[in-house]
């Protein structure tokens, strides 16, 4: 098989629509004796009220508990017995579930899906474990300099906006869930509008699809809520400066940055070759090479750009020692500077581009690699050769594309500066 053959392209991924609106989209590896399984569904963070947050990802952590069908340990019994992994996870727009099986068992690994999808029983010891392990989790995220300084950028940046919200909650909201909420966000926003699902393996396509059809085809949710819009997301009128207090912290973590591109947006690709340059490539970029290469102030320094339905974060962001805070984000700025005012050299970008297109088809040598893949076409509607046509996008970009995309999103007067570290006193 070439490698041009590899890159799922429109003549081998196979895309069904459900009479119900599922999309299945399917693609067999004759190679493989294993198969992969993705689903999303559109019951994520977004549909969380306000005192509940963290609701989306309580009840996603709950679906494995137990079902109408199997109780925990059935479960997990079925899925050992085969060698099979499968669970769920959630998000700001979905919830998310995935799983690995050999072939001959995927009918089983599809019908535990199912049951967990429509059938969870909540059982209320469970409840009360899971509360625990999230209350953890919030715990060590209250003492995570890196955490917090996170939350904080998002709080300023997304003023107003749904992103602002924290998905997993904080310890008041998870308190005040009970079990009738978790039921009830289940029955009222899981259904099959928008639900993707991806089958990638050793099996044909279009019995993947059928199998898919019998599990799920019969799924029918009228209350499920429309699909949340996003209200239009305004960039910080001037710059913002927060700092959190963490006391017996010896390092802080810094966050510099505003929202950035969407997914589709045309100048997407423009931005993430030229945040490669900026702070990704050969695992620093400039802001690593300055910051901590040069001026020695960083343990780490890099940058990063998501690219999802909404506008997603274009951050730098670093971990130095207290007492370099402000220094360090005068580097940082003079680097967003120079990269929103001045052309990217042409080796900078031809390295990026190298970068890009070399490891795009080493994201697909495995069937977890594709099936992902095919999600993100599906998400984002990239069309079926989107990865076919990656190369002649990515070489299409030019350096004076890559300024304008800085220069459009990286406004240093209206980003946000969001620290986190030990109080004054114990740094000095």
């Amino acid at each position: 098989m070439t490698r041009r053959a590899s890159i799922p392209g429109a003549d081998d991924i196979t895309r069904v629509e459900l009479g119900n609106g599922i999309v299945v989209l399917a693609r067999e590896n004759p190679n493989s004796k294993a198969v992969t399984l993705r689903g999303s569904l559109l019951a994520g963070g977004l549909l969380d009220p306000d005192d509940k947050l963290g609701l989306a990802d309580f009840t996603a952590s709950m679906l494995m508990r137990g079902t109408a069908a199997r109780d925990f340990q059935s479960i997990y019994d079925s899925l050992e017995s085969i060698g099979a992994s499968f669970g769920f996870n959630s998000g700001t727009h979905t919830t998310g579930f995935g799983g690995r099986s050999l072939a001959e068992d995927f009918g089983l690994l599809l019908q535990l899906a199912r049951e967990a999808i429509y059938t969870p029983t909540f059982p209320e010891e469970h409840v009360e474990k899971v509360r625990a392990q999230l209350m953890t989790g919030l715990a060590l995220r209250a003492q995570d300099t890196r955490d917090m300084a996170s939350l904080l950028f998002d709080e300023m940046v997304y003023r107003n906006h749904p992103y602002a919200r924290a998905d997993e909650g904080h310890p008041h909201t998870i308190s005040a869930i009970t079990r009738d909420d978790l039921v009830n966000f289940h029955k009222n926003n899981f259904g099959p509008r928008g639900l993707v699902v991806v089958v990638v393996g050793g099996i044909p396509a279009a019995a993947a699809v059928e199998q898919v059809r019998a599990a799920f085809e019969d799924w029918h949710n009228p209350q499920q809520p429309a699909q949340v819009q996003l209200p239009p997301w305004q960039p910080l009128p001037e710059r913002g400066y927060r700092r959190l207090d963490i006391a017996g912290k010896s390092q802080s973590d810094l966050m510099v940055g505003t929202g950035g591109p969407l997914r589709k947006d045309p100048d997407y690709m423009a931005a993430s070759l030229g945040n490669n340059i900026l702070g990704r490539f050969g695992l620093m970029g400039r802001v690593g090479d300055s910051v901590r290469e040069k001026a020695g102030l960083a343990y780490y320094a890099y940058s990063s750009l998501g690219g999802g339905l909404g506008p997603d974060p274009w951050i730098i962001a670093a971990g130095v020692n207290p007492a370099n805070e402000e220094q360090a984000t005068e580097l940082i700025f003079k680097e967003v500077e120079r990269f929103t005012t001045e052309l990217v050299t042409e080796e900078e970008l031809s390295d990026s581009k190298s970068n890009y297109i070399g490891s795009m088809p080493i994201s697909l040598e495995s069937n977890g690699g594709v099936a992902d893949a095919l999600m993100s076409i599906e998400r984002f509607d990239l069309g079926m050769d989107y990865y076919r046509k990656f190369p002649d996008e990515v070489n299409a970009v030019t350096r004076e594309q890559v300024l304008a995309a800085a220069a459009r999103y990286l406004k240093p007067e209206q980003m946000a500066v969001a620290v986190a570290g030990p109080p004054r006193t114990e740094a000095a």
